[in-house]
Protein backbone atom coordinates (compact mmCIF):
# COMPACT_ATOMS: atom_id res chain seq x y z
CA UNK A 1 0.00 0.00 0.00
CA UNK A 2 1.23 3.48 -0.88
CA UNK A 3 0.61 5.81 2.04
CA UNK A 4 1.12 9.60 1.96
CA UNK A 5 0.65 12.02 4.84
CA UNK A 6 -0.09 15.56 3.66
CA UNK A 7 0.50 18.23 6.27
CA UNK A 8 2.06 21.66 6.76
CA UNK A 9 1.16 25.25 7.52
CA UNK A 10 -2.51 26.20 7.33
CA UNK A 11 -3.02 28.14 4.11
CA UNK A 12 0.03 26.65 2.38
CA UNK A 13 -1.97 24.42 0.00
CA UNK A 14 -2.85 21.17 1.78
CA UNK A 15 -6.34 21.03 0.26
CA UNK A 16 -4.94 21.62 -3.22
CA UNK A 17 -2.42 18.81 -2.82
CA UNK A 18 -5.07 16.40 -1.54
CA UNK A 19 -7.35 17.26 -4.47
CA UNK A 20 -4.56 16.44 -6.91
CA UNK A 21 -3.93 13.08 -5.28
CA UNK A 22 -7.65 12.27 -5.16
CA UNK A 23 -7.98 13.06 -8.87
CA UNK A 24 -5.13 10.63 -9.53
CA UNK A 25 -6.75 7.72 -7.74
CA UNK A 26 -5.68 8.11 -4.11
CA UNK A 27 -8.18 7.41 -1.38
CA UNK A 28 -8.04 10.72 0.52
CA UNK A 29 -9.13 11.43 4.09
CA UNK A 30 -8.70 14.89 5.61
CA UNK A 31 -8.55 15.68 9.34
CA UNK A 32 -9.28 12.16 10.53
CA UNK A 33 -9.31 12.17 14.36
CA UNK A 34 -5.94 10.93 15.60
CA UNK A 35 -7.37 8.09 17.75
CA UNK A 36 -8.91 6.65 14.55
CA UNK A 37 -5.75 6.76 12.44
CA UNK A 38 -4.47 3.38 13.64
CA UNK A 39 -7.82 1.68 12.96
CA UNK A 40 -8.09 3.35 9.56
CA UNK A 41 -4.64 2.11 8.55
CA UNK A 42 -5.48 -1.38 9.79
CA UNK A 43 -8.65 -1.53 7.66
CA UNK A 44 -7.08 0.12 4.60
CA UNK A 45 -4.15 -2.30 4.55
CA UNK A 46 -6.28 -5.41 5.13
CA UNK A 47 -7.68 -7.68 2.43
CA UNK A 48 -11.13 -6.35 3.24
CA UNK A 49 -10.13 -2.75 2.62
CA UNK A 50 -7.80 -3.55 -0.27
CA UNK A 51 -6.91 0.12 -0.77
CA UNK A 52 -3.72 0.52 -2.77
CA UNK A 53 -3.11 4.26 -2.51
CA UNK A 54 -3.98 6.40 0.51
CA UNK A 55 -3.42 10.09 1.28
CA UNK A 56 -4.14 11.31 4.80
CA UNK A 57 -4.44 15.05 5.50
CA UNK A 58 -3.30 16.17 8.95
CA UNK A 59 -3.31 19.78 10.14
CA UNK A 60 -2.24 21.54 13.32
CA UNK A 61 -5.46 20.64 15.15
CA UNK A 62 -4.29 17.01 15.20
CA UNK A 63 -1.42 18.08 17.45
CA UNK A 64 -3.77 18.12 20.39
CA UNK A 65 -3.07 14.38 20.31
CA UNK A 66 0.61 14.57 19.33
CA UNK A 67 1.63 11.55 21.45
CA UNK A 68 -1.05 9.38 19.83
CA UNK A 69 0.04 10.66 16.43
CA UNK A 70 3.65 9.64 17.00
CA UNK A 71 2.50 6.28 18.33
CA UNK A 72 0.42 5.68 15.18
CA UNK A 73 3.41 6.42 12.94
CA UNK A 74 5.69 4.23 15.03
CA UNK A 75 3.21 1.35 14.78
CA UNK A 76 3.19 1.74 10.99
CA UNK A 77 6.96 1.30 10.97
CA UNK A 78 6.74 -1.81 13.15
CA UNK A 79 4.05 -3.25 10.84
CA UNK A 80 6.33 -2.56 7.83
CA UNK A 81 3.86 -0.07 6.37
CA UNK A 82 5.99 2.55 4.66
CA UNK A 83 4.80 6.12 4.35
CA UNK A 84 5.95 9.43 2.98
CA UNK A 85 5.28 12.86 4.46
CA UNK A 86 4.60 15.87 2.26
CA UNK A 87 5.04 19.12 4.19
CA UNK A 88 3.66 22.31 2.63
CA UNK A 89 5.12 25.61 3.78
CA UNK A 90 5.04 29.31 2.91
CA UNK A 91 6.46 32.53 4.32
CA UNK A 92 4.62 34.20 7.19
CA UNK A 93 3.92 37.23 5.00
CA UNK A 94 2.37 35.05 2.30
CA UNK A 95 0.19 33.15 4.77
CA UNK A 96 -1.06 36.37 6.36
CA UNK A 97 -1.94 37.74 2.93
CA UNK A 98 -3.83 34.58 1.99
CA UNK A 99 -5.85 34.64 5.21
CA UNK A 100 -6.77 38.27 4.73
CA UNK A 101 -7.80 37.66 1.12
CA UNK A 102 -10.01 34.68 1.99
CA UNK A 103 -11.22 36.25 5.26
CA UNK A 104 -10.93 32.90 6.99
CA UNK A 105 -9.80 32.41 10.58
CA UNK A 106 -6.62 30.58 11.44
CA UNK A 107 -7.40 27.27 13.23
CA UNK A 108 -5.38 28.41 16.26
CA UNK A 109 -6.50 32.04 16.31
CA UNK A 110 -9.23 31.99 19.00
CA UNK A 111 -9.45 35.75 18.56
CA UNK A 112 -5.68 36.27 18.55
CA UNK A 113 -3.72 38.00 15.77
CA UNK A 114 -2.88 35.90 12.70
CA UNK A 115 0.86 36.54 13.17
CA UNK A 116 0.81 35.00 16.66
CA UNK A 117 -1.23 32.02 15.46
CA UNK A 118 1.26 31.31 12.67
CA UNK A 119 4.19 31.47 15.10
CA UNK A 120 2.46 29.00 17.41
CA UNK A 121 1.61 26.71 14.50
CA UNK A 122 5.25 26.58 13.36
CA UNK A 123 6.27 25.42 16.82
CA UNK A 124 3.61 22.72 16.89
CA UNK A 125 4.53 21.45 13.42
CA UNK A 126 8.26 21.06 14.05
CA UNK A 127 7.94 17.29 14.50
CA UNK A 128 6.31 16.69 11.13
CA UNK A 129 8.61 19.12 9.34
CA UNK A 130 11.68 17.34 10.72
CA UNK A 131 10.26 13.99 9.53
CA UNK A 132 9.15 15.22 6.09
CA UNK A 133 10.08 13.26 2.99
CA UNK A 134 9.29 16.27 0.82
CA UNK A 135 8.96 19.97 1.63
CA UNK A 136 7.32 22.29 -0.89
CA UNK A 137 7.45 26.05 -0.36
CA UNK A 138 4.34 27.51 -1.98
CA UNK A 139 5.17 31.18 -1.33
CA UNK A 140 5.88 31.90 -4.98
CA UNK A 141 3.64 29.18 -6.47
CA UNK A 142 0.32 29.44 -8.23
CA UNK A 143 -2.18 26.65 -7.58
CA UNK A 144 -1.40 25.06 -10.96
CA UNK A 145 2.33 25.12 -10.17
CA UNK A 146 1.74 23.33 -6.87
CA UNK A 147 -0.37 20.74 -8.69
CA UNK A 148 2.49 20.20 -11.14
CA UNK A 149 4.99 19.63 -8.32
CA UNK A 150 2.71 17.15 -6.52
CA UNK A 151 2.14 15.24 -9.77
CA UNK A 152 5.87 15.30 -10.49
CA UNK A 153 6.68 13.68 -7.16
CA UNK A 154 3.84 11.22 -6.55
CA UNK A 155 2.34 10.52 -9.96
CA UNK A 156 5.30 10.71 -12.34
CA UNK A 157 7.84 9.52 -9.79
CA UNK A 158 10.35 12.16 -10.85
CA UNK A 159 13.23 13.19 -8.63
CA UNK A 160 12.50 16.16 -6.39
CA UNK A 161 15.35 18.10 -4.79
CA UNK A 162 14.04 18.29 -1.27
CA UNK A 163 16.11 21.16 0.10
CA UNK A 164 14.49 24.02 2.01
CA UNK A 165 16.69 27.07 2.53
CA UNK A 166 16.08 29.72 5.17
CA UNK A 167 18.09 32.93 4.99
CA UNK A 168 18.07 34.48 8.45
CA UNK A 169 19.36 37.91 9.46
CA UNK A 170 20.06 38.45 13.16
CA UNK A 171 21.86 40.61 15.71
CA UNK A 172 24.79 39.16 17.66
CA UNK A 173 23.72 41.20 20.71
CA UNK A 174 20.52 39.10 20.82
CA UNK A 175 22.26 35.75 20.50
CA UNK A 176 23.32 33.42 17.69
CA UNK A 177 20.49 31.34 16.13
CA UNK A 178 20.77 27.80 17.45
CA UNK A 179 19.65 26.17 14.21
CA UNK A 180 22.26 27.84 11.97
CA UNK A 181 24.02 25.59 9.46
CA UNK A 182 26.12 28.38 7.94
CA UNK A 183 26.84 31.61 9.79
CA UNK A 184 28.40 34.80 8.41
CA UNK A 185 29.49 37.86 10.37
CA UNK A 186 29.06 41.11 8.39
CA UNK A 187 30.05 43.53 11.14
CA UNK A 188 33.04 44.59 9.01
CA UNK A 189 30.76 46.27 6.42
CA UNK A 190 29.94 50.03 6.41
CA UNK A 191 27.62 50.75 9.34
CA UNK A 192 24.51 52.94 8.74
CA UNK A 193 23.98 53.27 12.48
CA UNK A 194 26.44 56.15 12.63
CA UNK A 195 24.52 58.12 9.99
CA UNK A 196 21.78 60.00 11.83
CA UNK A 197 19.30 59.93 8.94
CA UNK A 198 19.79 56.18 8.41
CA UNK A 199 19.77 55.01 12.02
CA UNK A 200 15.97 54.64 12.37
CA UNK A 201 15.70 52.86 9.00
CA UNK A 202 16.39 49.17 8.27
CA UNK A 203 18.03 47.06 5.62
CA UNK A 204 14.66 46.87 3.89
CA UNK A 205 14.95 50.57 3.02
CA UNK A 206 16.71 51.59 -0.19
CA UNK A 207 18.70 54.32 1.56
CA UNK A 208 20.32 51.80 3.90
CA UNK A 209 20.85 49.26 1.12
CA UNK A 210 22.62 51.86 -1.01
CA UNK A 211 24.85 52.94 1.88
CA UNK A 212 25.89 49.38 2.76
CA UNK A 213 26.46 48.32 -0.84
CA UNK A 214 28.29 51.52 -1.84
CA UNK A 215 31.58 49.83 -1.03
CA UNK A 216 33.94 47.56 -2.96
CA UNK A 217 34.28 45.39 0.13
CA UNK A 218 30.52 44.83 0.31
CA UNK A 219 30.30 43.84 -3.35
CA UNK A 220 33.32 41.56 -3.16
CA UNK A 221 32.00 39.83 -0.05
CA UNK A 222 28.52 39.38 -1.54
CA UNK A 223 29.90 37.95 -4.79
CA UNK A 224 32.07 35.46 -2.91
CA UNK A 225 29.16 34.52 -0.64
CA UNK A 226 26.79 33.93 -3.56
CA UNK A 227 29.42 31.91 -5.41
CA UNK A 228 30.04 29.68 -2.38
CA UNK A 229 26.34 29.14 -1.58
CA UNK A 230 25.55 28.24 -5.20
CA UNK A 231 28.44 25.77 -5.11
CA UNK A 232 27.22 24.20 -1.86
CA UNK A 233 23.52 23.83 -2.70
CA UNK A 234 23.79 21.01 -5.31
CA UNK A 235 26.25 19.20 -3.07
CA UNK A 236 23.88 19.43 -0.11
CA UNK A 237 21.08 18.10 -2.33
CA UNK A 238 23.23 15.17 -3.43
CA UNK A 239 24.11 14.43 0.19
CA UNK A 240 20.39 14.33 1.03
CA UNK A 241 20.19 17.38 3.27
CA UNK A 242 16.63 18.74 3.43
CA UNK A 243 17.06 21.89 5.51
CA UNK A 244 19.68 24.63 5.32
CA UNK A 245 19.70 27.70 7.56
CA UNK A 246 22.05 30.46 6.40
CA UNK A 247 22.43 33.02 9.20
CA UNK A 248 23.86 36.47 8.54
CA UNK A 249 24.60 38.63 11.54
CA UNK A 250 25.57 42.18 12.40
CA UNK A 251 25.54 43.82 15.83
CA UNK A 252 21.82 44.56 16.12
CA UNK A 253 20.31 42.70 13.15
CA UNK A 254 18.74 45.82 11.70
CA UNK A 255 20.91 47.26 8.92
CA UNK A 256 23.86 45.35 7.46
CA UNK A 257 22.70 41.78 8.03
CA UNK A 258 19.24 42.58 6.64
CA UNK A 259 20.75 44.18 3.53
CA UNK A 260 23.05 41.23 2.76
CA UNK A 261 20.31 38.68 3.54
CA UNK A 262 17.98 40.43 1.09
CA UNK A 263 20.66 40.50 -1.60
CA UNK A 264 21.40 36.80 -1.15
CA UNK A 265 17.70 35.94 -1.23
CA UNK A 266 17.24 37.75 -4.55
CA UNK A 267 20.18 35.85 -6.06
CA UNK A 268 18.86 32.44 -4.97
CA UNK A 269 15.29 32.88 -6.20
CA UNK A 270 14.10 30.49 -8.91
CA UNK A 271 16.14 27.44 -7.91
CA UNK A 272 14.90 23.87 -7.45
CA UNK A 273 14.55 24.24 -3.69
CA UNK A 274 12.30 25.92 -1.18
CA UNK A 275 13.44 29.38 -0.13
CA UNK A 276 12.36 31.91 2.47
CA UNK A 277 13.87 34.87 4.31
CA UNK A 278 13.45 35.96 7.93
CA UNK A 279 14.72 39.06 9.74
CA UNK A 280 14.72 37.90 13.34
CA UNK A 281 15.77 41.08 15.11
CA UNK A 282 14.82 43.84 12.69
CA UNK A 283 12.15 45.26 15.01
CA UNK A 284 14.32 45.25 18.12
CA UNK A 285 15.36 48.81 18.71
CA UNK A 286 18.37 49.60 20.89
CA UNK A 287 20.04 52.73 22.07
CA UNK A 288 23.41 51.04 22.21
CA UNK A 289 25.93 51.93 19.56
CA UNK A 290 27.02 49.52 16.90
CA UNK A 291 23.71 48.53 15.32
Amino acid sequence: MEFIIVTGMSGAGKSTALNVLEDKGYFCVDNLPVPLIGKFIEIASSKVGNIQKVALGIDVRSYLNINQLEEALEKMKKDNISYKILFLDASDECLIKRYKETRRSHPLSHGDRIENSITLERKKLRFFRSQASYIIDTTQLLAKELKYKVEKIFINGEKYNNLYITILSFGFKYGIPNDSDLLFDVRFLPNPYYIEGLRPLTGNDKEVQSFVMDSNISHEFLNKLIDMIKFLIPNYITEGKNQLVISIGCTGGKHRSVTIANELYEQLLGGEYGLKIEHRDIEKDSRQKGI
